[in-house]
């Protein structure tokens, strides 16, 4: 099969097309022919091995699974003899955040992982990137126990997680405000946010209103420069390490001691894959309160140039790929 392969840490410069052997499924295991998959920060922060923790996973001098990308949209070929819950033909998603893998034609993926029938009436393209963010912005929501009428500050609502946090907190009945930059703020509006912040144009830091939670979905804020803006017990979380890898160092402080220095607390869960978050983002989707913002799309073999532009930073939601 094609596949989109790097045997060594880089910039996109050393991704590139081959041929190689298609995955044979176990007997607990779906071989999905895939048709669409994505770029995003993971992704890149794989390739290149950035943070040096990564390479704790991925394998300290050179990567141990030399196909990135770690979601997919695709049609069941193939069953182990296990498998009860899918048949061939079946259109499905799903999300291979351990293992990578699907930039490429093929991926073998287990019944009771994180897999699940597609939502009716979408396209490969649009259910593609209906996984890992949406897994990440939930997995941290969770954690901070979001509710109805609760105040919560979403920082980068643009991004690939930014928008699918957007979405998901509206569905629990929160008030959102989100930052994003000037020529997003109508989609963001359309997301359902119900105050947005063009941060080109406005400090986030200097708004009258205090919030419940403050969720830095771009990793680029801190808990320092917000934590003014957090009631008594709320709560910050930011999906990376932060400065100094200051987050987690806060989080265990947080668990430790019940808060931070002023009864504000700071939380950096690990997230968990989960078949039962793709079936709960399936049934959003399809009650139309939850979708995917696509920004480009690619085809398999320009994946390098997808890379590229992610790593720009300047995206808005996602970066499909189009696997022919």
């Amino acid at each position: 099969m094609k596949a989109i392969i790097y045997t060594q840490y880089g910039s996109p410069d050393v991704l590139h097309l081959a041929d190689v052997n298609k995955p044979v499924p176990k007997a607990n295991e779906v071989l999905v022919k895939i048709r669409a998959t994505t770029v995003n920060r993971t992704d890149c922060g794989f390739l290149r091995a950035q943070p040096f923790i990564v390479r704790f996973f991925s394998g300290l001098t050179k990567p141990k699974n030399i196909i990135l990308g770690n979601e997919f949209a695709g049609d069941v070929e193939a069953v182990g003899n296990e498998v009860k819950t899918f048949t061939v033909g079946d259109r499905v998603f799903g999300f291979s955040g351990e293992t990578f893998g699907t930039h490429a034609e093929y991926i073998a993926a287990r019944e009771n992982g994180p897999i699940a029938l597609m939502p009716a009436k979408m396209t490969y393209e649009e259910v593609a990137p209906c996984s890992e963010a949406m897994h990440y912005a939930w997995h941290d929501i969770k954690a901070a126990e979001v509710r109805n009428g609760q105040t919560v500050l979403i920082y980068g609502a643009t991004g690939a997680i930014g928008s699918a946090a957007v979405q998901l907190v509206k569905s629990l009945g929160a008030f959102v405000t989100a930052v994003g930059n000037t020529k997003n703020m109508e989609l963001v509006k359309s997301l359902g946010a119900d105050e947005v912040i063009d941060y080109l144009k406005e400090d986030y830091t200097k708004i009258n209103r205090d919030y419940d939670f403050i969720f830095d979905a771009v990793g680029k804020i801190s808990f320092g420069a917000c934590k003014h803006l957090l009631k008594p017990g709320g709560i910050y979380c930011s999906t990376d390490l932060g400065p100094s890898v200051q987050n987690p160092f806060f989080a265990i402080w947080t668990l430790l001691f019940g808060s931070m220095p002023g009864g504000k607390k700071v939380i950096f869960p690990l997230p968990k894959n989960s078949k039962e978050d793709l079936l709960f983002f399936k049934e959003l989707m399809e009650a139309g309160k939850l979708h995917p913002v696509i920004d480009r799309r690619y085809p398999l073999e320009q994946t390098a140039e997808a890379f590229r532009y992610v790593e720009t930073g300047e995206k808005t939601g996602n970066v499909v790929i189009t696997v022919a």
